[in-house]
């Protein structure tokens, strides 16, 4: 059985007093000017589904301008269950509550993840490394609890450790510290590389489909201490053992560089990743067309890999990409929406969609304003 969402509603969130959507179909089409709260609507959607949002913002920004607090329901079901999702949100607290009991962020991972495509997302291949570790890590957690947490536990650890590099600890109190980031660093970089592996393996193929370009393409996750090595790629062995040596030893070598610094060189938050088409680094050398290819053909492995991996589909969110396509990599994004993959897309034109997309979409028009009430009248 397959979760679907079927209703949300918030309460002063973002800039919705109150907004109730009622018709979440398998496809559903948000309609409506620049401003009106599109992305406010893919925003909430994937708070409650990933636990996360991709703009990163501070609690208190998510809270309608003047009220204390903010309110995120949704229905998810499938043919034997119902679930009743919820997040209560007030100044600096997020309150997580699942058919009305409080969850920790661990226990909703995963229930119904979902995959989120943004026009951002599209200097993905530009942009710094950070970018495309974030990419991983987010898919991750939604993928196994295991992942969350150590990922968790290492952020905390290399907090902490820079902390005390600014302030001229002593070696005896790194050295407790770099155990910890071994022990923690070693198995989220194992983590992390074999859902990089998983992932390239998969965008390769959708890449050939979705570009129609003969250029074979690749990927290398090269650690932190050895930029120029040939690194890790998609089907690289990774051995454990050897990987926890490598850190240990690599923490001790670059001890006095990290304290001449003041923060952390060693471990996977300094990791990279590059792409490759026909061994040339897309990032330098590649076309705005054929970067965007790639993004999409990444976004579309990420919603194959969650089918796999959980057996549930995910629900695939997209903010206003269409605008970003051409009309081929329309083609190929709409064709997975036809795929049994639940489906909201935000838009300011609805020229975008071919009448079979529109005929089978759920289209919802967004009002100018959205101080007064709203409910979803499907078109």
């Amino acid at each position: 059985m397959k979760l679907t969402l079927n209703r949300l509603e918030f309460q002063n969130f973002r800039n919705y007093h109150q907004l109730k959507l009622s018709d979440i179909g398998s496809l559903t089409i948000f309609v409506g000017p620049n401003a009106v709260g599109k992305t406010n609507i893919i925003e909430g959607m994937q708070l409650l589904t990933a636990q996360t949002s991709f703009r990163h913002p501070k609690i208190d920004h998510l809270i309608y301008q003047g009220e204390q607090m903010a309110r995120i329901t949704a229905e998810v079901s499938d043919e034997q269950r119902r679930l009743d999702f919820e997040i209560q949100l007030a100044p600096k607290t997020k309150r997580h509550l699942l058919n009305g009991k409080a969850k920790k962020i661990i226990d909703l991972k995963g229930i119904l993840p979902s995959v989120v495509f943004t026009p951002d997302d599209l200097s993905l291949i530009k942009g710094s490394s950070s970018g495309r570790r974030r990419m991983l890590d987010e898919l991750g957690v939604q993928l196994t609890p295991n992942y969350y947490q150590i990922l968790k536990d290492y952020e905390k650890v290399i907090h902490h450790k820079n902390t005390l590099l600014k302030d001229n600890a002593t070696d005896s109190l790194l050295d407790s510290l770099d155990d910890l980031v071994i022990t923690c660093g070693t198995q989220l970089i194992w983590y992390r590389v074999t859902l990089f592996q998983k992932l390239i393996l998969k965008a390769r193929e959708i890449y050939q489909n979705v570009s129609g370009n003969k250029e074979v393409f690749s990927a290398k996750y090269y650690l932190s201490w050895d930029q120029v090595s040939e690194g890790y790629n998609e089907i690289s062995e990774i051995d454990k053992f050897e990987l926890r040596e490598k850190i240990t030893n690599n923490l001790a070598y670059y001890r006095d560089q990290e304290k001449q610094r003041g923060y952390s060189l060693i471990g996977p938050h300094a990791d990279k990743i590059e792409f490759y088409l026909d061994d040339n680094q897309v990032s330098i050398f590649g076309s705005q067309g054929q970067q965007r290819s790639l993004v999409l053909a990444l976004k579309l492995a990420e919603v194959e890999l969650i089918q796999e991996t959980l057996n549930q589909s995910p629900l695939f969110l997209l903010d206003d990409v269409m605008s970003e396509l051409d009309k081929d990599r329309r083609k190929a994004l709409l064709e997975l929406v036809r795929d049994d993959v639940q489906t909201c897309i935000t838009t300011a034109h609805m020229s975008y969609f071919d009448q079979e997309t529109i005929n089978q979409a759920d289209v919802i028009q967004l009002p100018q304003s959205n101080n007064d009430e709203m409910e979803s009248n499907a078109l």
